[in-house]
């Protein structure tokens, strides 16, 4: 049974490449299969040979599956530790440049780079600093370029914010707007501007910016090793010399083919520096 689940898993994987150009055969395959099968129980499909049908022939069956194999669970300042040392060990390093380019790999729905926007703009660095935010998901990146989040979340946002270092209040970077589903918040306009949202995959697409600080967290663990090693290949050939890279609380660069690119600059947050170029 495990060998035709493999086979199915595959064969969907290769079917949805053809057919649509995502590629998603070098993802972790434990939590592709998990991923898999809550798509199947809410799209109605019994089998995965029936998914891969139903991808095939309708777009939009295609469209939602994609929701279930991309990763789209983040808050702002999440891990409010990793901000705070963003914040006070790599900000005072990228503010001796004249310009600064940020590259956020698998952005999702756009909390991280609004995260990083607001450190910018409290450390005096955003009118001279641009974040190239990325994803596959185009639904995702809808959404993150609205800029519009539940209030629920916004007492989470609020005490993330506060534990990274904040120096203003958060409230001053949203206004609440009411909505179909109720009242919501609107991201200011003025950190959008400074977010280009854009599609990109780790898995097929290259490099497009030189940049000063590359974040992907919680990214790579759904990665198998191989195409860790392409992702990280990328931040390396995007980083300027000396340039810094931050990972996921569960992520590493230990035992990856780029560690000999990298220097730990803060280990426990998991913040890394490029090697110098020679």
């Amino acid at each position: 049974m495990d060998a035709e689940i493999d086979l199915e898993v595959r064969l969907l994987l290769e079917a949805i490449y053809d057919r649509y150009h995502y590629d998603f055969r070098s993802y972790a395959k434990a939590s592709l299969k998990r991923r898999l099968r809550q798509a199947c129980d809410s799209l109605g499909v019994a089998s995965l040979s029936g998914l891969q049908e139903r991808v095939l022939h309708e777009p939009e069956c295609f469209a939602a599956l994609l929701q279930y194999l991309t990763v789209q669970v983040s808050d702002m300042f999440r891990d409010p530790e990793f901000f705070r040392a963003i914040r006070t060990q790599v900000l005072p390093v990228l503010a001796t440049y004249p310009s600064i380019k940020v590259w956020v790999a698998g952005c999702s729905t756009g909390e991280e780079a609004y995260s990083l926007a607001i450190l910018l703009q409290e450390e005096g660095l955003l009118d001279r600093s641009i974040i190239y935010a990325t994803d596959i998901n185009a639904q995702a990146l809808r959404a993150a370029g609205n800029g519009v989040y539940s209030l629920q979340r916004l007492r989470g946002f609020t005490e993330n914010h506060r534990r990274s270092g904040a120096t203003t209040s958060f409230s001053d970077y949203y206004h609440a707007s009411p909505g179909a589903s109720g009242e919501s918040a609107i991201m200011d306009p003025a950190l959008r501007r400074k977010i280009t949202f854009s599609d990109h995959s780790l898995a097929t697409d290259n490099v497009f910016s030189e940049v000063h600080l590359v974040t992907c967290r919680n990214v790579l663990i759904y990665f198998d090793q191989e195409l860790q090693n392409r992702a990280l290949r990328l931040f390396g050939d995007a980083l300027i010399s000396r340039g810094f890279l931050g990972l996921g609380s569960k992520e590493s660069l230990r035992f990856s083919e780029a560690a000999e690119r990298f220097t730990e600059f803060a280990l426990h947050e998991r913040i890394y520096r490029r090697k110098g170029l020679t």
